[in-house]
């Protein structure tokens, strides 16, 4: 069921990449790479390095919230790293995967982990939903033209949706039994987290905060994305359509975001008077900024492994070599620490003691 599902969200997102490209043709992806200058990627870089540290203090603040420790400073590696993998692999979610598997490990609780990083996610995509439904409700001739050209003919929807009833029927069938028991007690489990992780009187302001901030990252950058293609429009009238564009981007239906992304804006700048093919330009060029914007994760990825099991084999390592290492210079053992490394000697069997981690 995992495979098909896979497998099905890929050839939609191709699908519908290829349908852009035979009705608007190649020259709005072209354009979009062309317009991508200087300005746009430094601009990319710094609201990329702002809705990072965002987004990593959120997960901070769950994480702490579910008695989880989560060093600030690692908390941005991570979500450097897992951003620059959610836009590069398939699926979209490998990076946060990864990040949350790896912070379980590393507290001794893979289990809460998982949950800190869907908890704060969903935080996210609720902030989202809310702003996002405020700002639609503004405008409805909107929505209303946007889903009527986005909605297929009656044949293609029915069959979609019999689709869809098959594979809901399916999933049922699987989860039956023991499987059926252990989703209800993960279902009990994270509702229980959520309590005290989310929405404890400590947490939940910030992290609303935090997403609200986050999301109006998101926006600036799509912003930039429109200027650089060419379009005039007024913040009044881009907003809407932008915040279409971020609900596409929340379908599970997408290449590392690409897919209905493209199609929603193509269609949503269309709906409201503007050239489709400029809207489609844009998102190509958000596309391109998003994966500009978490680049620094590559770094992270590279470089995360190395530093790690450096400090891991130091830690049994005797003490005076390490710091000969660090220094890179003969050092006699003292009792006093060495301040501007954050090393001291401890008493006993000599180890490297980091008093940041």
């Amino acid at each position: 069921m995992q495979r098909f599902w896979r497998y099905l969200r890929v050839l939609v997102g191709v699908g519908i990449l290829a349908a852009l490209v035979a009705r608007l043709g190649t020259g709005a992806v072209v354009d979009g790479l062309r317009a991508i200058g200087t300005g746009s990627v430094l601009a990319a870089l710094g609201i990329g390095l702002l809705t990072t540290v965002f987004s990593a203090w959120r997960w901070c603040l769950v994480a702490r919230g579910l008695g989880l420790r989560l060093p600030m400073a690692e908390a941005v590696a991570d979500c450097y790293r897992a951003v620059f993998l959610n836009s590069v692999l398939p699926a979209g979610v490998l990076g946060d995967v990864h990040r949350a598997v790896s912070h379980g490990r590393q507290s001794g609780d893979v289990g809460r982990g998982v949950r800190a990083v869907v908890l704060e996610r969903v935080v996210g995509q609720v902030v989202l939903l809310v702003v996002g439904v405020g700002v639609l409700l503004a405008q409805p001739t909107l929505l209303a033209a946007t889903l009527g050209d986005l909605v297929p003919g009656g044949g293609v929807t029915v069959g979609m949706l019999v689709v869809l009833a098959a594979v809901v029927v399916l999933g049922a069938w699987t989860m039956r039994g023991a499987r059926a028991s252990r989703i209800r007690n993960a279902l009990r489990t994270g509702l229980a987290d959520a309590r005290t992780g989310v929405l404890s009187r400590g947490t939940w302001p910030g992290a609303v905060l935090l997403s609200v901030a986050a999301l109006a990252g998101y926006l600036a950058l799509f912003v930039v994305a429109a200027r650089a293609a060419g379009s005039q429009a007024s913040l009044g009238e881009l907003l809407p359509l932008l915040v279409l564009a971020l609900f596409a981007m929340a379908l599970p239906l997408n290449i590392g975001g690409w897919g209905p992304r493209e199609a929603v804006t193509a269609v949503a700048f269309g709906a409201v008077g503007f050239d489709a093919s400029q809207g489609l330009t844009a998102a190509v060029v958000y596309g391109v900024l998003s994966l500009i914007a978490c680049l620094p994760g590559v770094g992270v990825l590279l470089l995360r492994g190395p530093i790690s099991r450096w400090f891991h084999s130091a830690a049994g390592r005797p003490a005076d070599v390490v710091a000969a290492d660090v220094v890179g210079a003969d050092v006699v053992a003292s009792a006093e620490p060495i301040a501007d490394i954050g090393v001291e000697w401890t008493s006993g069997p000599r180890r490297l003691v980091c008093r940041e981690c």
